[in-house]
């Protein structure tokens, strides 16, 4: 039997969950970390000349995709699909797009798991006082791995026990609160950078281009981060639209959602090079890598040496939690959505049975960042060091070993352009054009698609189909990695 569509109670609530989802711990970590290894101002700009010219036209193609459907990615592409070259093959975009949600799903809930862990020391700390950790204390808790799946477990429950709830009750109502709290709690957090030594600093490194300094590998940085940091190609947005009304304007909604999300990254950019210009002798452990800074570093220098440690501690690393959590909820909800649509599960049983899947890929990702477990030498095509299957390793994952880099490098840099380019490719060239002219709602008096559309078809079927491409081009050659 047919279910019926459930559909956001207020234009507010999905505009929330979606920044929830395209905000995530990408916004918050790796942004300010390629900043800073661009050389920020130059790079910058550029990041915010491809978000609208890329990413938001993608984003409103999605939503189209979901919204004239009323179904979840697969087989809405399977239906969009049915009367155009290729037919009901497009749904493999679809499939793509769901795995590569299911994958992101298990590692976020590991890192998520972290964060939990450094939140509840933190809240320890403050309460009862502070001790200095070991040197290698955070090595010691990835080696622990019983520890990290406790984290891992309580994060992933509260996921599954959120979706479970639905669209309107669950999804809408947590990001509801989830969404303003990551708001208040970063705007406080840019507040006191403000007071920081280094605040100038940081806002001239951040806003003042120095094209001297931008390279050929910061632009398609910036353009493969405006993709990524959206949530696009994996079947989330085009998910999430198909639970909004018609009265809905997606270019609005789109529009709000790209603005949140950027604001969010460049407020996390103000924070940390505040921080960095405050306290010079923390930028080497930046260019080692923006895991040792959140997770090593920065715990011990909220007590030691930053005045109101005890609150900026629990709070930066509750922000973390939050915005894993908006994330994951959504990165769920897309698996959990293709089994009520193609399957005809139950909310409850589709929740149960995908949170279940994705946990078992959990554990193997926890199992392979301990050095003794054979799973940190995995590699696809086995472990030889030449012949056929090492050059395959090198060619498709640049010879990384680990369970959980193959799982990181297989969805940055081929599933989601992969996908990504399969949108645009659809929606430009194969989608009616008098569907997309009236899901936007880009029609004058007189009938006629107005200019805004013209601009939106020349992007989605030459632009960002090309921008794509090139990022896949880099990827084969290996002159780009997106991990």
């Amino acid at each position: 039997m047919t279910q019926q569509r459930s559909h956001w109670k207020s234009s507010t609530g999905f505009i929330l969950a979606a920044a929830g989802s395209a905000v995530g711990v990408g916004n918050l970590w790796k942004f300010p970390y390629i900043t800073w290894e661009n050389n920020g101002g130059a790079f910058v700009l550029i990041y915010l000349l491809c978000i609208p010219l890329i990413g938001l036209p993608i984003m409103m193609a999605e939503f189209i995709i979901g919204r004239h459907t009323q179904k979840s990615a697969v087989p809405a592409l399977a239906q969009l699909g049915a009367t155009t070259f290729g037919g009901d093959r497009w749904k493999i975009v679809g499939w793509v797009g769901v795995i590569a949600a299911a994958v992101i799903l298990s590692y976020i809930a590991v890192i998520a798991g972290w964060a939990v862990a450094l939140f509840v020391q933190c809240v320890d700390w403050s309460l009862t006082g502070y001790t200095a950790p070991s040197e290698n204390a955070f090595g010691d808790f990835l080696a622990n791995t019983s520890l990290q799946f406790v984290f891992a477990f309580f994060f992933s429950a509260a996921t599954v026990v959120i979706v479970c709830k639905g669209v309107v009750d669950g999804i809408e109502r947590a990001n509801k609160i989830l969404m303003p709290g990551l708001f208040v709690m970063i705007m406080f957090l840019v507040c006191y950078a403000v007071t920081m030594d280094g605040f100038g600093e940081a806002i001239g490194f951040l806003f003042t281009p120095r094209f001297d300094a931008l390279t050929d590998q910061a632009i398609l940085e910036a353009l493969g981060h405006a993709f990524f940091s959206l949530s696009l190609g994996m079947s989330i947005m085009i998910t999430y639209g198909s639970y909004l009304k018609r009265s809905d304007s997606i270019p609005r909604a789109a529009t709000i959602i790209v603005g949140l999300d950027t604001l969010v990254a460049l407020s996390a950019c103000v924070i940390m090079y505040s921080i960095l210009f405050t306290f010079p002798e923390l930028q080497s452990s930046v260019s080692k890598s923006a895991t040792g800074m959140l997770f090593t570093t920065l715990p011990p220098l909220f007590y030691a040496k930053m005045s109101g440690g005890v609150i900026l501690g629990p709070i930066f690393y509750l922000l973390i939690m939050f915005a894993a959590l908006s994330s994951s909820i959504s990165l769920l909800e897309v698996v959990v959505a293709l089994l009520i649509d193609r399957f005809s599960f139950s909310r409850i049983k589709a929740t149960l049975v995908s949170g279940t899947l994705v946990f078992i890929l959990t554990v193997l990702v926890v199992l392979s960042l301990d050095p003794a477990n054979g799973l940190s030498r995995f590699q696809l095509f086995g472990t030889d060091e030449s012949g056929l299957f090492y050059q395959l390793n090198q060619l498709f994952f640049r010879g990384k070993a680990g369970f959980f880099n193959f799982l990181d490098h297989l969805v940055a840099n081929w599933l989601l352009p992969f996908g990504g380019l399969c949108i645009t490719l659809f929606t430009g060239w194969f989608l009616d054009k008098k569907l997309c002219v009236e899901e936007l709602g880009f029609i004058g008096q007189d009938g006629k698609p107005l200019i805004w559309f013209t601009g939106f078809r020349v992007i989605i079927r030459f632009v960002a189909p090309l921008a794509i491409i090139y990022v896949l081009y880099t990827v084969i050659t290996g002159s780009a990695d997106f991990t």
